[in-house]
């Protein structure tokens, strides 16, 4: 996580924030900052008070696929970051009519937002002044520091301290340990082709109770071979596809059944591949991760819950 003035001691507490991710979206509104949010992206849909704030950022591809299929938008992807061309657009003037005086961006994904370097490019070009708050976290406990920070930056300790205390309570109530070999569980965040979910989830993995058997805790996610897949033979799959929710992932979970290694996997035979709501509960770095391990331990102890 890094910062450029937002939390240099002296700086005015901010009263005009600009979210550039939907994680940062989130982590405002659950410290009751909503009326400080004056702008977000066009992935920004949670909670539904988000949608009423001004679109200053778009992707490339519409939010939830624009009705490609998996195997197309990754083509899409690997092209546009091949070319070193942004996978996202700035309303500059929108941004400057905004008059934001604190900007949440990120630098881990060039794919899931807009980086915070082009942002104070953007904003060194317009001449706006404003804090640029980079959170980049790669684990719970640093996504946790990044709700934290936010809070910092718009003068609301108490409320920062009180949700954070709150969401260590219930990872703390959550984790377990099981006798034996922990289950071995498959995180898929993308179908086609394949990739393994990486940074916080294979944490959540753990804390839910089993062992992430391709994923590694803070390196980035990654893709992975089939072959790759059938040698782990995971006693549980996760399908959570990142950027996409429940029924979108339902729908592709079982196209995936069309791949015969993924198919003959044990999990898959007996029943405990699950599709699950990526985009809500495991791409996004915010407070809605602890329900995502939440939901993987009650799939673990073999009682799925409404978000499975």
């Amino acid at each position: 996580m890094t910062t450029q003035r937002a939390e240099r001691p002296g700086f005015p507490p901010a009263r005009r924030i600009l979210s550039l991710l939907p994680s940062a979206t989130e982590i405002v509104f659950a410290l009751g900052l909503g009326d400080r949010l004056v702008g977000v992206t066009a992935e920004c849909d949670h909670p539904p008070e988000a949608r009423s704030k001004p679109v200053v950022s778009r992707p490339r591809i519409e939010p939830g696929g624009g009705g490609l299929a998996p195997a197309e938008i990754d083509a899409m992807v690997t092209e546009v970051v091949a070319a070193g061309e942004p996978m996202y657009t700035i309303d500059k003037a929108l941004v400057r009519a905004l008059e934001p005086d604190l900007i949440l961006a990120q630098d881990l994904c060039a794919v899931c937002a807009v980086p915070s370097g082009h942002v104070t490019g953007a904003l060194a070009e317009l001449g706006v002044e404003a804090a640029v708050l980079s959170l980049d976290p790669r684990s719970l406990d640093a996504v946790i520091a990044c709700i934290e920070a936010v809070a910092r930056a718009a003068g609301a300790e108490r409320a920062g301290a009180g949700l954070a205390a709150a969401l260590r309570a219930r990872l703390a109530a959550t984790a377990r340990t099981v006798p034996g070999e922990p289950p071995a569980v498959l995180a898929l965040e993308w179908a086609n082709p394949p990739w393994v979910a990486g940074h916080w989830v294979p944490e959540m993995v753990a804390l839910a109770g089993g062992r992430d058997v391709l994923g590694a805790p803070s390196m980035p996610s990654r893709r992975v071979t089939w072959d790759e897949i059938a040698a782990a033979d995971p006693d549980l799959v996760a399908f959570v596809p990142c950027g996409f929710g429940l029924a979108a992932a339902a729908e592709q979970g079982r196209s995936l059944l069309a791949e015969p290694r993924f198919a003959s996997l044990r999990a898959v035979r007996k029943g405990r591949a699950f599709a699950l709501d990526g985009s809500a509960y495991f791409s996004r770095p915010g407070p809605r991760l602890i329900d995502g391990v939440e939901a993987l331990a009650g799939l673990l102890a073999g009682e799925p819950d409404g978000r499975a």
